[in-house]
């Protein structure tokens, strides 16, 4: 029996009725919006730079976008977005918690119009830093920015590197191939998920792996190791999947299915944060993270295109993974025009997690932390969706990854990794410094 049958009433109460037709709607209103598919350049654009051997660039700008145009009128959208928001205003009230988290989501889903409104001109990128922050955001007052931890992480990581060559592992394991094995992995690893996850080759990617609502694609030509296939299955798989199938066995909150940015930055913190609790990640992993977070420092500094891909050449990408990383940076704007922020959600996401569950155990609120995983939340919101739990609104998730399920054990680790943040480590190295 599911966790939905353990737990629904025979009839929904008139909240529960409420809550679920406005949570439909908002499923609905946000259905055509897709922000990476509108902003993405095709493969002329990559075509077109490599003919002009580099040295230009891209050819992208307003009249591009204006050719691809969206899948939505952008007007028709807000109106529809902010008539949504007085009605759940007006049908839940001012103070209702769960009427308070749809709002901020038709709120950011009207930012994000904004934004997709003005492909090809400094307002994307200034709507892209309002949703998903700037590489000089700070985690608290006075303290390093994401850039610094962006600088950090990279000497960190060169050092690694410089000490210990040879650490990647060669990736010989072709797309089909990789498709059998993590679908074998997720039906071992992910058995109370009542809807399939399916695993397909395909060839509209740019990435090597990319995940949608119930499916991981992986590029069709590429090849992988079993490090990477493990990094899929717990990043791509347990989170992004998990979340998303956990938020579509919500009975009454289905917009838990859907992800605004502000959850996007708590969705790939949290694929961080799994990556490294089972071990999986590797430093060429993290160098790559790093060098973004450090890509969009210097496009909101002014760099370009050809700039930003001159960088990853320098920390020894090939030109076709230069292009594809400075492309990221770039999409939905100009090559001259600022980025796209989204880069940044990675690391962002993982400080702010971390920090929560450290918090989150200091002060015992340990029933806090299973739910992350209830659907595409952000961490602002596991207060009153924990409440919403004993209210019978919202169901816990179904599938929790094991070291998030086992809170005693999380508990316990995080107690001594709060304890070693503390400590002085620029000490500790010039007392080890004799035996090591």
């Amino acid at each position: 029996m599911s966790m939905n049958e353990q737990t629904l009433p025979p009839e929904p109460t008139k909240i529960q009725h409420l809550v679920h037709s406005l949570s439909e709607r908002l499923v609905e209103a946000q259905r055509d919006i897709r922000i990476l598919d509108a902003i993405k350049w095709d493969e002329s654009v990559e075509e077109q730079f490599f003919a002009d051997h580099c040295q230009e660039l891209p050819q992208v700008d307003r009249r591009y976008y204006d050719s691809r145009p969206l899948n939505f009128d952008p007007d028709q959208k807000q109106t529809e977005l902010e008539e949504l928001e007085q009605d759940i205003h007006r049908q839940l009230g001012q103070y209702n918690p769960i009427g308070a988290i749809m709002r901020r989501m038709c709120q950011e889903y009207e930012v994000v119009v904004e934004m997709l409104a003005t492909r090809g001109t400094p307002a994307f990128s200034r709507k892209s830093r309002e949703l998903y922050g700037s590489a000089g955001d700070v985690f608290y007052a006075g303290e390093p920015t994401l850039a610094d931890l962006g600088k950090m992480m990279s000497e960190s990581l060169h050092s690694i590197e410089q000490g210990n060559p040879g650490l990647i592992e060669e990736r010989i394991i072709p797309a089909e191939d990789a498709v059998v094995i993590l679908q074998q992995r997720l039906d071992n690893s992910m058995p109370s998920m009542d809807q399939p996850m399916r695993v397909l080759v395909s060839d509209g990617i740019v990435a090597d792996a990319a995940a949608g609502a119930d499916y991981i694609k992986l590029r069709s030509g590429a090849f992988f190791n079993e490090r990477d296939l493990r990094l899929l299955e717990v990043h791509e798989g347990w989170v992004h999947l998990g979340t998303t199938l956990n938020g579509k066995q919500q009975p009454y909150c289905t917009f838990l299915s859907k992800g605004p940015p502000s959850s996007t930055i708590t969705q790939e913190g949290l694929a961080i944060l799994i990556e490294l609790v089972t071990f999986s990640s590797y430093p060429d992993r993290l160098r790559k993270i790093t060098n973004r977070i450090r890509a969009v420092e210097m496009a909101e500094d002014g760099a370009d295109f050809l700039e930003v891909f001159h960088f990853f050449q320098e920390a020894d990408y090939n030109e076709r993974d230069s292009f594809t990383l400075a492309s990221r940076i770039f999409r939905g704007s100009t090559p001259t025009g600022g980025p796209f922020t989204k880069d940044l959600s990675y690391s962002k996401g993982f400080v702010l997690i971390y920090n929560y569950i450290i918090i989150a155990v200091k002060r015992g609120l340990l029933d806090r932390i299973p739910m992350l995983f209830c659907g595409k939340a952000t961490l602002a919101d596991l207060k009153p969706l924990q409440h919403a739990v004993e209210e019978g609104l919202v169901v816990p998730p179904d599938f929790v990854p094991p070291q998030f399920a086992d809170v005693q054990a999380l508990s316990a680790w995080m107690c001594y990794s709060n304890f070693l943040r503390h400590l002085d480590l620029r000490q500790i190295e010039r007392d080890y410094e004799g035996i090591l």
